[in-house]
């Protein structure tokens, strides 16, 4: 039995610690000797960046708490034309990256762009770029943002709702609450613990962002991380700039659960759980809440698709230019192989916390899985370091073949990285599943004649089904949209549809960007229409 929990235990320590490999190069640099620039910069625009990152955080941090928590109430507890259609097409903006929003949204709205083509085609001759809006810098910057993001807010507000208590709104009503008011003191404090974690995932996308802020030329601590490393070749003051960014999101973590005062957000008893009781929408309010849904649908997918569509139409030339079958198969063979090696490893290690009951263990579990606030670049340099810091120091001093070329330039590269920045994902996911099953459920299991292994096999999989259909999806969805990682570490013309997008976008060609970005934005849309109705079913369903 000790033997059992100690393979466990050591597996969980060996996989939580090569995650945590590039995280501890990042604070093992905070101390080091770094270059001229960082004296210039601080004197120059760091404040400039600190006060742009806070301002862009602050900004689609209320903008997708709103538009992601509005939608998931409106969808959980109404019914109003169109519900069944809006609560699994809503999650879409997720096939959307922010650099592509932002390309479609200034493409749009830039001088003689899409919007000036419309209203001329449809009134004629005259100058409206002058009642145009302008949606540029910062604010185009948060558009961007909080439209390919709010989804994450959404999702898991929707998933807390659903299983909301009918008991909770019933209590409300008898003390003399009104709609609203049972919303803003009943329904959303409950839901606290999934918003904050839609919150949390929303600002770690945001404070890691490159190409939407770069796009629109807005100067934050991410830009100061590239430009140190890319321009200046000082690797040692991006870690530290990044180092930063990990201890922001540490403090935010620590202040909201300290806010929390060991409240409680389930039901007591058993037999407290009643289940909740849609509201039935006519007239007016139902045309509202569906206008709502509506608005937010368009905004957030159809505007930007119908962007990359009118442009691949316009210029059909570019679509015959590229080799579709093969970016395909490299995007999708990315995918399936890191979502596969993800989930495998974050079941290991959740497991092995849970049966081995370490207090270090959980600890570091928990720092390793903030790899997911440092941007890409760093994590692709920091592993590329660490490589060539081992083939040094390790592989050449026992006269061992060179293992740079296994690593660097490779799927396997890839594959590790990816693992070390999206880890957060995954073992979340499957952590906040774990909470949900007892411990007396294992206890049973041991009883009946159940190995350890075997308990995790027959009861823990497949009670965390839903769970691992999830994570796909999250998963899927990053490693499609990640571009500095595969940028760097990909094999010499290995390329997907994220990087040709990338690579024309960066040459001025934005008309050219649209095909592959089109394609990355249908398959995208295609694994969450083949997981949403397991994941997003009601409990009638």
């Amino acid at each position: 039995m000790l033997r059992k929990i100690n393979i466990w235990y050591i597996t969980s320590l060996l996989i939580s610690l090569v995650v945590a490999i590039p995280i501890l190069t990042v604070f093992s640099s905070f101390f080091d000797t770094t270059s001229a620039f960082v004296e210039v910069l601080k004197n120059t625009f760091l404040l400039q960046y600190i006060f742009n990152s806070i301002c862009l955080l602050i900004g689609v941090l209320t903008l997708t708490f709103i538009i992601g928590v509005g939608c998931a109430y409106m969808v959980s507890f109404y019914n109003f034309p169109g519900v069944n259609f809006f609560k699994w097409a809503l999650i879409l903006s997720f096939a959307v990256p922010p650099y592509i929003y932002a390309y479609s949204l200034t493409a749009f709205f830039e001088n003689y762009g899409t919007a000036f083509t419309i209203l001329t085609n449809i009134f004629g001759e005259y100058n409206y770029n002058q009642y145009i809006p302008k949606f540029d810098e910062l604010l185009g910057a948060i558009l961007s943002l909080s439209f390919s993001l709010f989804g994450y807010v959404y999702i898991l507000t929707r998933a807390s709702f659903l299983y909301q208590s009918q008991n909770l709104i019933d209590i409300g009503r008898n003390i003399g609450f009104s709609k609203i008011e049972s919303l803003f003191k009943v329904i959303i404090p409950s839901a606290r613990p999934a918003i904050i974690a839609g919150l949390s995932l929303v600002s770690m996308e945001t404070l890691s962002e490159f190409g939407a802020v770069d796009f629109f030329s807005v100067n934050t601590l991410t830009t100061a991380i590239y430009n140190s490393w890319i321009s200046f070749d000082d690797l040692v003051f991006a870690n530290q700039l990044s180092f930063y960014l990990l201890i922001f999101i540490f403090a935010a973590f620590l202040i909201e659960n300290f806010s929390r005062n060991n409240a409680k957000y389930h039901l007591p008893s058993k037999g407290g759980f009643k289940e909740k009781q849609k509201i039935n929408l006519t007239g007016k309010k139902s045309l509202l809440f569906f206008l709502g849904c509506s608005i937010v649908f368009f905004l957030s997918f159809i505007f930007p698709t119908s962007q990359m569509l009118y442009w691949t139409l316009k210029y059909p030339k570019h679509f015959h230019d590229l080799n579709i079958t093969q970016l395909f198969f490299n995007t999708i063979y990315l995918v399936i192989l890191s979502s596969l090696v993800l989930i495998v490893f974050s079941f290991i290690s959740n497991y092995g916390n849970r049966v081995s009951r370490s207090k270090f263990l959980n600890a570091l579990t928990t720092f390793s899985i903030s790899g997911y606030a440092i941007p890409g670049v760093i994590l692709a340099v920091a592993f590329i370091t660490f490589i060539s810091w081992f083939d040094e120091n390790f592989v050449k001093v026992y006269d061992l073949k060179s293992i740079k070329k296994i690593f660097i330039g490779s799927i396997a590269g890839l594959v590790i990285v990816y693992f070390v920045r999206f880890y957060s994902l995954a073992c979340n996911g499957l952590k906040s599943g774990y909470e949900k099953i007892n411990r007396s459920v294992d206890e049973s299991a041991y009883l009946i004649g159940y190995s350890k292994f075997k308990t995790f096999t027959k009861v823990h999989v497949p009670y965390l089904r839903n769970s691992v259909l999830f994570i796909i999806i999250l998963v899927s969805l990053e490693i499609i949209r990640e571009l500095p990682i595969t940028l760097i570490l990909r094999p010499f013309n290995y390329e997907t549809f994220a990087t040709t997008a990338y690579i024309f976008a960066s040459q001025d060609l934005l008309e050219a960007a649209a095909v592959p970005a089109l394609l990355l934005i249908s398959i995208a849309s295609l694994f969450i229409l083949l997981t949403s109705k397991y994941i997003l079913r009601d409990n009638s369903e």
